[in-house]
């Protein structure tokens, strides 16, 4: 499936929900997915690195996801954190439409799914995380994280998936040099050929 295809606001092909069996929080639970959006069929491997990674969520405050797809990365926030709000972006109406199903399957209440210009302006999180859409390209890429990244609250901290074929030790480096000085950066972990990088705000 193409990029163009994912990452347009409106799928061109008809909305065919169907349910696969999937791993959220440890527990084995049956969504919704459907064509036009990321990994329709099954959990991706590098989501699935990711998610490894959830015991650094906190227990509350405002979490992001960045290109929430089906909605696996929310799911698993909501349920390991259900006095948080998980904030579940996508410019992908399909993808909105799909977490929201999940979360009503699975009696989240906690998930807040919509575009991202919807997100209120004065907003921080106290954690985000994300598999980002590499293949958007380059330009569009840094402008999403040059976005949201900086809007980590004060010791809050975010962790992205990369693969390292599709540049992830480049990003690294281009985070390093491009947030601002009291971020850093740093890989927390390799596996199955994906990169967990971990982007804190050391702000006091």
């Amino acid at each position: 499936m193409s990029s163009e295809h994912y990452f347009s606001e409106t799928p061109g092909s008809n909305f065919k929900p169907r349910p696969i069996s999937v791993e959220i929080a440890g527990q084995t639970v049956e969504v919704l997915t459907a064509g036009g959006i990321f990994s329709p069929d099954r959990l991706d491997q590098g989501t699935s690195v990711l998610l490894a990674h959830l015991e650094a969520a906190p227990p509350g405050g405002n979490l992001l996801d960045i290109g929430c797809g089906w909605g696996p990365i929310a799911l698993s926030l909501a349920t390991r954190s259900p006095h948080a709000v998980v904030w579940a972006i996508d410019v992908n109406e399909r993808s909105l439409e799909l977490t929201r199903l999940n979360a009503e399957r699975l009696g989240l209440t906690n998930i807040r799914t919509c575009k991202p210009d919807e997100v209120p302006a004065d907003l921080v999180f106290d954690g985000i995380w994300s598999n980002p859409p590499i293949r958007v390209g380059k330009d569009v890429l840094h402008e999403i994280l040059l976005t949201w990244l900086p809007r980590l609250a004060a010791g809050a901290e975010s962790y992205l998936v990369v693969q390292k074929n599709l540049g992830a030790d480049s990003l690294h480096r281009w985070l390093e040099s491009e947030l601002p000085e009291t971020f850093s950066t740093i890989r927390v972990d390799t596996a199955k050929s994906f990169r967990v990088l971990r982007v804190k705000n050391r702000d006091k």
